[in-house]
């Protein structure tokens, strides 16, 4: 049995994950920024979930929950950073307001969670931290800048993260979804509130591009991503990180073959920058 911590818990991926660990006997604190949201979690598995009303934007609130979930179950097994969101809009006309508001979810939320979890972790001498990233957070794509670059800001700093703590006893896997059935982006991505003409070109191919997404329809399934994220966090030697789903595997690969053949294109002028004395 596991004790688990789920920001974004009442909904998608989040909720996916909640059902998995608690349908086979774990316990879950579960958090969403409306408590009610909860609830029917809380009806179908009782005093297994420990609902936590929590905006992960709150540092002081996550420290709270966290103390919480750790005061209730006596220690803490895994926790997930699913929480999210996102925006369509060009580099040029997303404001100040709603880049800060997409780096405050992705990258500084679970930047909060993650430093008031480890020092429960710590002490245990073990736990796993699920970073729940996307596609997007290894492929950038256009008129979505801004979430590429929070996810590529936790990509790095997980990565980081997982040297320092290893030694303790605790994992790090960055989940890397493509897309999945859930309404993410009617709940979670909003449109850029000053659009610039120029763009509307782009902007009309990257919500064609989503269009399964707006459909619900997307090839992703949420049940079969939860039962995956069981296996990894059952492994004694889990993955840094996980891709889920098809496409996304598949553009992954492709982007990163890409980038191996362009260095090797570049690979002399990329040597030819040390002094001589330092050449291999």
């Amino acid at each position: 049995m596991k004790v688990w911590f789920i920001t974004g818990a009442s909904k998608g991926l989040g909720l996916a994950f909640a059902e998995a660990a608690l349908g086979r006997g774990d316990r879950v604190a579960a958090t969403a920024r409306d408590i009610a949201s909860l609830q029917p979690l809380e009806a179908k598995f009782g005093d297994a979930v420990l609902p936590l009303e929590l905006d992960v934007t709150d540092r002081a609130g996550v420290a709270a929950a966290l103390r919480r979930c750790h005061d209730v179950f006596g220690r803490l097994d895994v926790v997930v950073n699913n929480a999210g969101r996102g925006g369509v809009g060009s580099v040029e006309e997303m404001t100040e307001e709603e880049v800060r508001a997409i780096f405050e979810s992705n990258f500084f939320g679970a930047v909060w969670v993650s430093q008031a979890a480890l020092p429960y972790l710590r002490s245990q001498g073990y736990g796993h931290i699920i970073q729940i990233s996307s596609i997007a957070g290894l492929v950038a794509f256009p008129m979505v800048g801004y979430y590429n670059a929070s996810k590529f800001a936790l990509e790095g700093l997980s990565e980081a993260l997982a040297q320092e703590v290893k030694e303790f006893g605790i994992r790090v896997t960055l989940v890397e979804p493509g897309a999945m059935r859930t309404r993410w982006a009617h709940n979670s991505m909003t449109p850029a509130s000053a659009p610039v003409d120029t763009y509307s070109t782009q902007r009309e191919a990257r919500f064609e591009s989503m269009a399964d997404e707006y459909d619900v329809n997307q090839p992703g399934d949420p049940v079969r991503a939860a039962i995956a994220l069981l296996k990894v966090v059952d492994d004694p030697n889990p993955p840094l990180r996980l891709i889920l789903g098809n496409g996304a595997f598949d553009i992954a690969h492709r982007h990163h073959q890409d980038r191996v053949g362009e260095w090797a294109r570049w690979e002399d002028v990329s040597r030819g920058t040390d002094f001589p004395a330092c050449v291999q």
